[in-house]
């Protein structure tokens, strides 16, 4: 196996048996305080000199410092609290403001950014939520001038139909509502914003990403053939890579979401056309549990929840933890390279703990070799 010093100190905590709740009371020479960040990082999380943020390994103060690729993206997802909540999670409130340390030239949320998908929240509760949004996460990405997509998740504005109609059309039309305001804000050069924010496609810096409305099992024919033609376009294609972003993913990896209605139906369908495409990556949310996936020739990175209700992964018995992950990309080789952390205990998680493979009700898929 080769090795890799990202994951090394981790590794030696765990085989001395050190836990984050065993380190609470550690000396204070050995830990680092992170700026508006009350969590503190625990002994067996030393850094060493060579991990110590720099121009070309931004992060946070105190924090793993990856080495910087040609493009870096930040991606959260899963923000939300409870039914209606207008606040969040003080991790997520916390991990904002660090964002811009890491450098990312963009940031991804694979959405449910606030507690929606109930019908007996009124347009004052809706609005409400989006004001939530945008004070606490919005307004301080803005204020950085920080590049930001989003997808549109189920507790966002599910696109869930029930007799030719959108149950959630409300919502629906609320997040059109926010969203249009805020399109310019996003500081994005898009190449089809038809369907923003439910479905879109832009490029940035060398890179193609396409947006699409995954907010519930199926996505519409017409959304589907929007998508095979944008992907097969000259935009697309003389791009240096493709991304795309959905909020439900295509296969199961979290036991409670390990049923249908909670993955893309005709998976197997789409990941083909990803793959005839030659997308590289596809970014999705909705399980709340991180993991570095790949099926054939495309990469599947599920984000975890930042928000509220992380979950496990099947067949494992690891805690569920808060997540963020730094993608880094290599654009000459087509690589791309995850750093991902616990925010509550600043640690990097590290991949090789998490199950080489996870089987779930339509299909299995393989942890990624180079995570």
């Amino acid at each position: 196996m080769k090795f890799n010093r990202r994951y090394f100190l981790i590794s030696l905590s765990s085989a001395l048996g050190l836990t984050f709740n065993s380190c609470k009371n550690f000396q204070q020479t050995k830990t680092t305080n992170v700026e508006k960040f009350n969590s503190q990082i625990p002994a067996n999380q030393t850094i060493s000199p060579s991990e110590i943020s720099t121009p070309s390994t931004p992060a946070p103060p105190g924090m793993f410092a990856p080495k910087r690729g040609d493009i870096r993206l930040v991606v959260i997802s899963d923000l939300n609290s409870s039914y209606g909540s207008t606040n969040y999670q003080p991790q997520v409130e916390k991990t904002i403001p660090l964002i811009p340390k890491w450098q990312p030239d963009l940031v991804l949320c694979a959405g449910d950014m606030i507690a929606g998908q109930k019908q007996s929240l009124t347009e004052e509760n809706i609005q409400a939520m989006w004001n939530g949004f945008d004070r606490y996460i919005a307004t301080p990405l803005r204020q950085t001038k920080q590049p930001f997509a989003i997808t549109i998740g189920n507790h966002d504005a599910s696109g869930y139909i029930k007799s030719e109609k959108f149950i959630f059309a409300k919502e629906r039309r609320l997040a059109q509502n926010y969203w249009s305001q805020h399109q310019k804000d996003l500081n994005l050069k898009f190449f089809d914003a038809k369907g923003f924010p439910f479905y879109y496609s832009f490029l940035h810096k060398e890179i193609f990403y396409l947006i699409w409305d995954a907010s519930t099992f199926q996505i519409p024919t017409q959304q589907l053939e929007w998508t095979e033609k944008s992907l097969a376009s000259s935009q697309a294609q003389t791009a240096k890579m493709r991304i795309v972003i959905g909020h439900l993913p295509f296969y199961a990896v979290a036991p409670t979401k390990n049923k249908m209605g909670d993955v893309l139906a005709k998976a197997d369908e789409l990941t083909t056309m990803l793959e005839k495409y030659n997308v590289h990556l596809y970014i999705s949310g909705h399980h709340h549990a991180y993991f570095p996936a790949y099926k054939g020739n495309l990469k599947l990175l599920y984000s975890g929840a930042l928000g509220s209700g992380p979950r496990t992964l099947i067949g494992s018995n690891l805690s569920p933890r808060n997540t963020l992950t730094v993608v880094d990309i290599n654009l000459e080789q087509n690589k791309s390279f995850y750093t991902t952390y616990d925010m509550n205990t600043l640690a990097v998680v590290d991949p090789e703990k998490l199950p080489e493979k996870i089987t779930g009700l339509n299909c299995s898929v393989l942890r990624e070799k180079e995570a």
